[in-house]
């Protein structure tokens, strides 16, 4: 399969969780963290979420930083039924930054008027075929894909195998059993089948850690 080079964004708490079990995320880690996202967005060439997450924050998903003016990246979101609104940050400001919905629907007409670019692919289980949105991700032109989804997105890059780099911050924070994973259900029964990442990088950011790993 000929698709981006797949960065996937992770920012839980040390046992791994990414919300609580009511659905509380913000914030998880702290400003420096999140300015070192922001610094790992200018580096791709697009960043994408799915659309639980465009619902529920509205999301920009553009660099913001002090003094910044450089290249901001293009928008991809996951959307098979697309239930993008119209009045969402991403279609207001979709003439502005190139903007993909990644569809297996023809998308509303509207939201092309405003600038929005409809990648319509096959689907796989009632949802978006991951293998087809990476093949047209990359015949749009994007090379470097940033992943920074919830644990849906999260889990499906990682169960086909398709997340090249991990950048990992953990907070020095702990939510239970009951708070909601960073990773799902990967059906893996025999230990000998991990899947297994190189640690190639630790720093602290603020009270927070940044590990950086490696698909081996």
């Amino acid at each position: 399969m000929i698709r981006p080079f797949v960065t996937l964004k992770l920012a839980t708490t040390l046992d791994g969780r990414i919300a609580t079990h009511t659905g509380e995320s913000r914030w998880i880690t702290g400003e420096p963290a999140r300015r070192a996202v922001h610094e790992l967005r200018a580096s791709h060439d697009a960043v994408l979420v799915g659309i639980e997450t465009v619902l529920k924050d509205d999301p920009e998903l553009t660099v913001r930083l002090q003094g910044y003016e450089g290249y901001q990246p293009a928008r991809v979101v996951l959307d098979s039924r697309g239930r993008i609104p119209l009045h969402s940050k991403l279609v207001q400001t979709a003439r502005v930054i190139p903007t993909y919905v990644v569809t297996t629907h023809d998308l509303n007409p509207e939201l092309v008027s405003l600038g929005v670019r409809p990648l319509k692919v096959a689907s796989r289980h009632q949802r978006v075929d991951l293998i087809a949105a990476l093949q047209a991700l990359n015949e749009a032109g994007i090379d470097r894909l940033f992943v920074e989804g919830g644990g849906q997105i999260a889990t499906a890059f990682v169960k086909l195998g398709a997340v090249d780099r991990l950048e990992w911050f953990r907070a020095p924070t702990i939510l239970g059993g009951d708070g909601r994973a960073v990773i799902g259900f990967l059906d893996i029964a025999d230990i000998n089948r991990v899947i297994r990442f190189t640690r190639v990088g630790v720093q602290a950011v603020g009270d927070d850690l940044w590990e950086s790993y490696e698909l081996e």
